[in-house]
């Protein structure tokens, strides 16, 4: 399998985290306020589309509070069984969406720290985040803040991949040269928006993983 065109140039790595890092199942989620609220999921998948209630999580429009807040307001309209739910019922039926993480990526990305520097790009949310993090200390490994020499959370930055943007403003914030960068991600578009910019992108596709996209590195 050919990896990178420009290996010998390469000094940077940045990684998505879904999907690359840890598997997730984006159903999940949806699945699981269905059953809470005791409504079929397409009725909720609708209501989260037209609210677009991820969107706005995801690039810090609202907070952990206003999330769940608009999370109980939102299946209050079809159901009275969302009024009471704790911010952990929420949270927990949120990081559905988060599967076992294998700890060999993890290894595997800790080994490639001291020939390259190695960053992490996600349109994710706090909760999610708090989550993989507390996997992380779980299973004796070290945080994403401290697997990474920086993090870029959307929800931070204000913006969601695929926007160049957010690749631009990566490239900036951490004095880096697209051509000597690697991004590491599972969705086409991100992957695309990141080429156009020069950056070495690289789609992780099923049924490879990350490991086998980093093993001749």
């Amino acid at each position: 399998m050919e990896f990178l065109p420009n290996k010998s140039i390469l000094k940077n790595l940045i990684f998505d985290l879904g999907d690359v890092i840890i598997p997730i199942d984006l159903t999940a989620p949806i699945r699981n306020f269905a059953m809470l609220a005791n409504l079929p999921e397409d009725d909720v998948r609708a209501l989260w589309m037209e609210h677009n209630l991820v969107g706005q999580y995801e690039t810090g429009v609202i907070d952990d509070e206003a999330f769940r807040a608009h999370v109980r307001k939102m299946l209050k309209e079809r159901t009275n069984e969302s009024d009471d739910w704790a911010d952990e019922v929420i949270d927990t039926a949120w990081n559905t969406i988060l599967l076992d993480l294998p700890v060999e990526r993890i290894e595997r990305i800790k080994e490639l720290d001291s020939n390259y520097r190695l960053f992490l790009l996600s349109n994710t949310s706090p909760i999610h985040i708090r989550q993989v993090n507390k996997v992380l200390k779980g299973m004796n490994q070290p945080t994403l803040e401290e697997l990474f020499e920086r993090v870029f959370y959307s929800y931070e930055v204000q913006l969601l991949k695929p926007a160049p943007e957010i690749y631009q403003h990566v490239l900036n914030e951490a004095g880096l040269v697209a051509e000597q960068t690697a991004f590491f991600d599972d969705n086409a578009a991100n992957i695309k928006a990141a080429a156009e910019l020069g950056i070495q992108a690289v789609h992780i596709q099923p049924p490879l993983t990350i490991l086998d996209y980093l093993k001749d590195i």
